[in-house]
């Protein structure tokens, strides 16, 4: 059983990248640094989300991460044991995890690494189980950027930075 998995709000693609780096373009900057065991990335709720299409959904799952210091960057680069991009699936995460998704949505809640309730945690865990059997990154990463895709985020489709 996963105890420690981060669980955030996304509002666009393109970090991690198609490879399955996280932190390729410095998105979720020191989250990345906490300590997790798996990432669950379920897209927000908010107009931004909408444009992307990625909204309310869960799409991309990270299992047994390993992070490589990255001096350009304000957080670690993450590359993962099982990496699953779900953004194809359209997996929605209330159907998924009821409990968790009214946490998040209801409370505005930006992300979780802890503090789950016994139902949460049993959510987050049959989550992180689709991951098991995805192959790894394909960013193999031995000394830090050089194998990641390094470019900015995709601009917003609607005004203002990336991220």
């Amino acid at each position: 059983m996963f105890k420690r998995v981060l669980v955030y709000k996304r509002t666009h693609n393109g970090d991690p990248d198609k490879n399955g780096c996280f932190g390729c373009n410095d998105c979720m900057k020191s989250f990345r640094a906490r300590e997790f065991d798996a990432v669950i990335g379920i897209g927000g709720i908010g107009a931004q989300a909408r444009s992307w299409g990625i909204d309310r959904k869960i799409n991309w799952i990270g299992v047994g991460p390993h992070k490589f210091p990255a001096t350009d960057r304000k957080g670690p680069l993450v590359t993962f044991d099982h990496f699953y991009d779900c953004s194809k699936d359209a997996l929605d995460f209330k159907t998924l995890a009821p409990n968790l998704a009214k946490r998040m949505y209801r409370n505005n809640v930006r992300s979780l690494v802890h503090g789950f309730t016994s139902q949460e945690l049993a959510e987050v865990n049959k989550i992180v189980r689709l991951a098991l059997k995805s192959p790894p990154s394909r960013s193999k990463l031995s000394s830090g950027a050089d194998a990641c895709t390094a470019v900015r985020c995709e601009p917003k489709k609607t005004a203002g930075q990336c991220c």
